[in-house]
């Protein structure tokens, strides 16, 4: 009876051991996978287990230890434990089979050495370590509470294992984790958010603002300007009734005002105060209205230039050339669509967008529209260090293109929609794609 006892005992203490093991191992798989954004995420919503969270994961190298050291003991006391009490139990068995008692002591010890090893390495270890590498975050919550009550328990044989530990790290060049958490380089970020996308976690929309943010970031105001020879002006020395027949056919809220031609730009105007003033006085001229006009580089960052129309509260900046004259215009509403997508109005019915993907490898563009977008798009190589535009560049190659020529070069194929006397100014532009015989790939 008493042997009895003790062997359900020892059992049952085997069990909780395992049960221990368990709880170490899928504690310290859930801290290392669980993301500390998510769990700042549940603080700011009043989750309380996430402070106890961020409380072990800040301390990453300290829990870790403990963790291990949960483990070990653990670990030892199944190996007390559970090989004795099977070997004990088989003993008898072999005895009845006529076993000798030193084969008897090898048979039992190399079957309780297995059963022990099965138990711990498949319930004790595989099974909760996929526990927590699947459910890393929900693990974390319900099992931050109770590891550091043990870590506090065990603190004076953690403080002096984890000492040592950070000393041999340091003597090879390397720093504890919780001191030099990296942060996402620019690169993950775009692949978490592509992951977050294909898996449903944000929609499309969402998808688009955060891409065209990290592209925004490193445009310069010349790849978002309207061209010198696509702005639209009011001059000075017009009469009246012209500027008033420019404003009336493009419909414009502002336009900037030149004095001469276009590299001298004095200012801007506000159509809806020329029409009320307009009505006063039949014959007024633009000047009396003219608004002061901001003017920069071409080459200043957008992030820069948008900070500074917002600090100004102006709507139009005009930007020139490293020679002083006009490059171009760009206005708030140039800036945003680069960021929320194309915002029209309703005197924007008529206007086509700069890129118009018909399929993978098949664009119409905008003559304006840079190089390198159409590099991103069609994933080719076009280079020119003199030419930003792909208009510049295909006039570069081949000037005397009619409306409706077509042009080849390398695998692109280039058609003239439309054009102007030096400038095209709608392209069509096709990549030939090698495809594969699946006939053959299959024969072969």
């Amino acid at each position: 009876m008493s042997d009895s006892i003790n062997i359900g005992l020892n059992l049952t203490l085997f069990v909780i051991l395992i049960i221990f093991t368990a709880f170490f191992v899928v504690v310290e798989f859930a801290i290392v996978k669980v993301r500390g954004s998510r769990i700042d995420q549940l603080i700011t919503e009043g989750n309380k287990n996430a402070r106890y969270a961020k409380e072990v994961i800040s301390n990453l190298d300290g829990y870790l230890s403990t963790c291990q050291l949960g483990i070990t003991i653990t670990a030892l006391g199944l190996g007390m434990l559970g090989e004795p009490t099977v070997e004990y139990m088989l003993s008898p068995i072999f005895a009845n089979l006529g076993v000798t008692e030193s084969l008897s002591h090898i048979l039992s010890y190399a079957i309780a050495l297995l059963l022990v090893t099965y138990f711990h390495v498949v319930v004790g270890e595989l099974t909760p370590k996929t526990v927590a590498l699947r459910k890393a975050e929900q693990v974390t919550l319900y099992t931050a509470r109770p590891i550091i009550w043990f870590n506090r328990l065990m603190y004076p044989f953690i403080f002096i294992l984890n000492g040592s530990a950070i000393f041999l790290t340091r003597l090879i060049g390397l720093q504890p984790a919780s001191e030099h958490e990296e942060a996402h380089s620019e690169e993950e970020l775009h692949i978490i958010l592509n992951e977050s996308y294909e898996s449903g976690k944000i929609n499309q929309s969402e998808y688009g603002y955060v891409s065209r943010i990290f592209a925004f970031d490193e445009m310069l105001a010349k790849e978002l300007m309207v061209p010198r020879t696509d702005m639209v002006c009011l001059f000075t020395e017009k009469s009246p009734e012209e500027n008033r027949m420019i404003i009336r056919k493009e419909q414009y809220t502002r336009f900037p005002v030149a004095e001469g031609s276009k590299d001298n730009i004095i200012g801007m105007i506000n159509t809806k105060q020329f029409f009320l003033a307009a009505e006063e006085t039949p014959n007024l001229n633009v000047a009396p209205l003219i608004h002061p006009v901001m003017s920069l580089s071409e080459t200043t960052p957008v992030k820069h230039l948008l900070k500074r129309m917002q600090r100004e509260g102006t709507h139009i900046a005009i930007l020139v050339d490293e020679y002083g004259g006009t490059s171009g215009m760009i206005t708030i509403e140039d800036i945003l669509e680069e960021i929320v997508g194309e915002i029209r109005d309703e005197f924007d019915a008529d206007e086509e967008d700069e890129i118009q993907q018909i399929a993978p490898h098949h664009l119409i563009v905008d003559g304006k529209v840079f190089i390198n977008r159409v590099n991103d798009l069609l994933g080719t190589d076009l280079d020119d260090e003199e030419l930003d535009t792909i208009s510049g560049w295909l006039y570069g190659q081949r000037p005397d293109l009619a409306i409706g020529a077509v042009y080849e070069f390398e695998d692109l194929t280039f058609k003239v929609l439309r054009r102007s006397a030096r400038r095209y100014r709608k392209l069509e532009i096709v990549k030939k794609v090698v495809e594969t015989d699946e006939n053959e790939d299959t024969e072969s």
